[in-house]
């Protein structure tokens, strides 16, 4: 299973040209146990608050997306029934727009509230130019 393979970027309203969203395999292989033990899972990508810009993951719907966010992706994930929504604030969006993200895991224990946080790892994005 590749990267590619485990997500893709759905169109964003009124964007010419919406990065892909993908994951790495440790991502995608943390997402199945997260959903397995959650239910199902979303992201969102905060932009500055808690961990910094590190993507946080919810149960879905328990994090309140809004008019200042922006659905960058439904992830499809080997393993995962539903898609996974990728969320970001739409003004960390009008920043990153020119670049493709990759969903990671390293190990470490960030500040926030996500998901993963109780297992000693974290999300990450690597981004890179388009």
């Amino acid at each position: 299973m590749g990267a590619a393979a485990d997500g893709a970027a759905t169109p964003v309203p009124g964007a010419a040209a919406p990065p892909p969203v993908s994951v790495t395999p440790a991502a995608a292989e943390l997402i199945r146990a997260l959903r397995e033990r959650h239910g199902p899972v979303m992201f969102h990508q905060s932009g500055g608050c808690c961990d910094g810009s590190a993507p946080m993951c919810y149960p879905a719907g328990e994090f309140r997306t809004g008019s200042s966010d922006v659905l960058l992706a439904a992830l499809r994930i080997e393993g995962v029934a539903e898609p996974v929504e990728f969320w970001m604030s739409a003004a960390q969006w009008e920043r990153w727009r020119h670049t493709t993200l990759t969903v990671d895991v390293v190990p470490g224990r960030g500040g926030g509230f996500s998901l993963e946080a109780p297992d000693g790892v974290r999300f990450l994005i690597r981004s890179r130019l388009a």
